[in-house]
C-alpha cells in the first residue's frame, strides 16, 4: 500500500524557479563530488547480496539500483547507485567523502569470497545529465533505474527532479564527455534535492535507517532478499508499524548545511529532525531534504519548523515527488 506524503499548502510565499530554469533546464555537469567502488570477480554479486539492502543477485545488465550499506543497528553507513559493467564487475557510485571508509568496512567482510574491492574513481568519469540533453545522448526516455550502455559509457536513469529527467553517465577515463551544454553543479544538486532522494554523505553517516530517508519508497530496499547487516532492524521498522521519522522536502530562506538540526515550536530544546541534503534554489533561499518526526511534520504550519534552533530560519514543507510506501 502507498500513502500520499504530508503537505503544507501555504506555498504562495515560496520562490518559483523561472521557466527558463525549470522548463528548459538541460545540460551535463561533471559530478566531482562522487566516487566509484569497483567490486570484481565471479562472486561479486554474491558478496554484495550479503551486505546491501538491495537484491543484487537479481540485478541485470540493463538495470541499476539504489542501495544502502548499514551497520548492525540498521543505520546507513553509505548509499550507492549500483550497476553492472559486466557479469563479473559491479560499480558502486557513492559520495567521495565517505568512499575510503566505506571501502575499508566492506573489505572486512570479503573473507573467502571471490570478489576484489577497489577504489576505481580514477578509472571513470561521472556526469549528470538533465532535461533534453538526455535525448541527444540516449535517444529517448527510459524507466527509472534502467541502464543503457552506449559504447563504453553506461547511462543510469534516475528519479526526476523539478519535473526534469535525470541520468548518471559513467564512462572510462579518457572517454569524451557527453555532448550538450554545461550545467552548473549547483543546479544538479538542486535537481537531486528536488528528486526527494538524499544520498549518504559524511555528516549523516549512521544517522538514519533507510526508511528515515524514504528508501523503501524509491526502490532502495528489498524486503524479499536474504540477510544483510541491520536487516532485522530495517524489517522490524517496516512491518511493525514503528516508522516515526520520514524524509520531507522543504524550502528555507536560511542557509542550511547537511547534518544541521531542525526544531519544532512545540519543543524549543529538542530537535525533531536533521537536514540530509540541501542545495541553493535557483532564485532565492535553499531547498532541503529533512528527515524528521512524522508528528512534527503533521503540525508544521505557520513557521513552526525552524533551522538550527528554535529561533532559526523557518522551513516550509513542499510536496514530495513520489508517494510513500505505507508501513505494514
Amino acid at each position: 500500500m502507498i500513502i500520499q506524503p504530508m503537505l503544507i499548502t501555504s506555498t504562495s510565499k515560496l520562490p518559483l524557479a523561472p521557466p527558463a530554469v525549470t522548463a528548459a533546464l538541460s545540460g551535463s555537469a561533471e559530478l566531482t563530488h562522487l566516487g566509484v567502488i569497483r567490486v570484481a570477480g565471479e562472486e561479486a554479486a554474491k558478496f554484495l547480496q550479503g551486505q546491501l539492502t538491495q537484491d543484487v543477485a537479481l540485478l541485470g545488465l540493463s538495470e541499476a539500483r539504489l542501495a544502502a550499506f548499514c551497520n548492525a543497528k540498521g543505520r546507513m553507513q553509505a548509499s550507492f547507485i549500483a550497476f553492472k559493467r559486466s557479469h563479473d564487475e559491479i560499480l558502486l557510485v557513492c559520495s567521495a567523502d565517505i568512499l575510503a571508509a566505506t571501502l575499508k568496512r566492506l573489505a572486512m567482510f570479503v573473507l573467502r569470497a571471490k570478489a576484489r574491492l577497489s577504489d576505481a574513481s580514477a578509472d571513470y568519469i561521472l556526469y549528470g545529465l538533465a532535461g533534453s540533453a538526455i535525448e541527444s545522448v540516449a535517444g529517448g526516455a527510459h524507466p527509472v533505474w534502467s541502464k543503457v550502455d552506449l559504447d563504453a559509457a553506461s547511462l543510469v536513469f534516475l528519479h526526476p527532479g523539478a519535473g526534469q529527467p535525470r541520468t548518471l553517465w559513467c564512462a572510462p577515463t579518457g572517454t569524451a564527455a557527453p555532448a550538450g551544454p554545461a550545467l552548473a553543479l549547483d543546479l544538479w544538486h538542486w535537481l537531486s534535492v528536488q528528486s526527494g532522494i538524499a544520498m549518504i554523505t559524511q555528516p549523516i553517516v549512521e544517522a538514519f535507517v533507510p526508511q528515515m530517508l524514504n528508501y523503501e519508497s524509491v526502490g532502495g530496499v528489498s524486503f524479499k532478499k536474504g540477510c544483510y547487516p541491520g536487516q532485522e532492524v530495517v524489517a522490524r521498522s517496516q512491518f511493525r508499524g514503528t516508522l516515526k521519522r520520514r524524509a520531507y522536502l522543504a524550502h528555507t530562506r536560511g542557509t542550511p548545511v547537511v547534518g544541521q538540526e531542525v526544531f519544532h515550536a512545540s519543543d524549543a530544546d529538542q530537535p525533531c529532525g536533521m537536514v540530509a541534503a540541501c542545495a541553493p534554489h535557483p532564485t532565492a533561499g535553499f531547498d532541503v531534504i529533512v528527515s524528521m518526526q512524522t508528528a512534527a511534520a503533521a503540525n508544521a504550519g505557520d513557521g513552526r519548523l525552524t533551522l538550527g534552533s528554535a529561533v532559526g530560519a523557518a522551513l516550509t514543507l513542499l510536496p514530495l515527488p513520489y508517494p510513500l510506501l505505507e508501513d505494514i
